[in-house]
C-alpha cells in the first residue's frame, strides 16, 4: 500500500514561548570576538596572534580570571600597564568588561527570490483576520 502525504514548504511558527538560555563559553577566541579584536586601551584593532588577554584588576591583587575582568590588549599596551589598574597606569577602557549574551546567528533575509506559494505566510496583510471560537 502507497500513501501520499502532502508536506508543505514552509512550516509556520503561531506561538513562541522563549529561547533556550545558553552561555558563551569563556575562552580566549571568545573574549577576542567580543571585543572586535580592538585592543582596549589604544583601541587599534589586531590579528588574533597579536593580542593579549590584560586582566583590568590584576591577579595579584584578587583580580579573577572572568568575563566582568578580562579585555583584549595588544602586547605594547599590555606591558605598559603592568600590574596596575586602568586607572592607575592611566589607560582608560575603550569599553568596561561584560559577559556576553548569547543570540542565534540566525538572520533570514528573503530578497525578491521567494516562491509565491510563500507569499500567504510572509504578506503580512494576509494576516488581518479575526480569530473565532473554537
Amino acid at each position: 500500500m502507497h500513501l501520499r502525504l502532502r508536506v508543505p514548504r514552509i512550516v509556520l511558527l503561531t506561538l513562541y514561548d522563549r529561547m533556550p538560555r545558553k552561555e558563551v563559553k569563556f575562552s580566549r577566541n571568545n573574549v577576542f570576538e567580543r571585543d572586535e579584536h580592538t585592543c582596549q586601551y589604544c583601541r587599534r584593532r589586531f590579528d588574533r596572534k597579536e593580542l593579549n588577554i590584560d586582566h583590568v584588576v590584576p591577579r595579584h591583587r584578587g583580580g579573577a580570571t572572568t568575563w566582568e575582568n578580562v579585555v583584549c590588549s595588544c602586547l605594547p599596551c599590555n606591558r605598559s600597564k603592568g600590574n596596575r589598574t586602568p586607572e592607575e597606569a592611566r589607560m582608560p577602557l575603550l569599553r568596561h568588561p561584560r559577559r556576553p549574551r548569547w543570540r542565534p546567528f540566525v538572520e533570514v533575509q528573503f530578497r525578491h527570490s521567494y516562491e509565491n506559494a510563500w507569499r500567504h505566510f510572509l504578506d503580512s496583510s494576509r494576516w488581518r483576520v479575526e480569530m473565532g471560537e473554537v
